[in-house]
């Protein structure tokens, strides 16, 4: 999708959007799969390493997405790789692990093209360290995909992703396996990204939202504070927001 594309359709789908009361459930899958009016759950496979944890997190970002917002989802995740000829159809994707993050030649060739017209990779760190494997690897990565002095800046508290939709005047929300003291023994008070021509195509996490947001969608009424609302804030942002 197009990125004007992108912004008609979410400007038409937020028109008086505002948090619901109760519980949503998303609609059936459509036979033949996504509508071009549907924001998709995608995540992006990769073989070097464990792309495939935190397998409740689609279920549970698209049930607050229905329940936030006037958007139509797609009910299932789909899985991609960067070197599909289908990328470019997806307006967002969601990557997470602990191992080893290496892309091959045609992999790296699709991410750049994807990230340049539009997308936004949203890259989770499941060892939410700064020196672990799968930050040291993934960071590789993106610096040799995006060259560059401003390559994974830190996003400044300021930064229309903090309020896309839900307002984050602190920036980017802890996770309770930050202040557990797992991983690196610190609360990281920032995400990192790449921009191009002026928006995020890449955001990056060493906070672990992909344990945070992993629960069965339907355990959400026992948290005192939903805490997949900034994945709201990520997909809206996405879509155009």
């Amino acid at each position: 999708m197009p990125p004007s594309s992108r912004r008609q359709f979410l400007q038409l789908a937020l028109a008086g959007a505002a948090p619901l009361a109760g519980q949503a459930t998303p609609s059936q899958a459509p036979r033949g799969g996504p509508r071009a009016d549907e924001f998709v759950f995608a995540r992006l496979r990769y073989d070097s390493g464990d792309w495939d944890y935190n397998p409740k997190v689609a279920a549970n970002v698209l049930n607050s997405v229905v329940e936030y917002t006037n958007l139509r989802v797609y009910p299932e995740e789909v899985v991609i790789t960067a070197d599909s000829d289908e990328l470019g159809g997806f307006p967002f994707l969601f990557m997470t692990g602990h191992r080893l993050v290496r892309f091959s030649d045609r992999e790296r060739q699709g991410l750049r093209a994807w990230v340049r017209s539009g997308g936004l990779l949203f890259s989770d760190d499941c060892n939410h360290d700064i020196a672990g494997l799968y930050a040291t690897s993934f960071e590789r990565e993106m610096r040799q995909l995006f060259p560059g002095p401003a390559t994974l800046a830190k996003l400044p508290r300021t930064h229309p992703l903090y309020r896309a939709f839900f307002p984050f005047a602190e920036g980017p929300p802890q996770t309770a396996h930050e202040l557990n003291g797992w991983g690196d023994d610190l609360v990281h008070d920032y995400l990192r990204g790449v921009d191009h021509d002026g928006r995020l195509g890449v955001l990056y996490s060493n906070k672990d939202y992909g344990c945070e947001w992993d629960y069965d969608w339907r355990n959400k009424r026992f948290q005192r504070d939903d805490n997949t609302k900034f994945a709201v804030n990520i997909v809206v942002y996405a879509l155009g927001g």
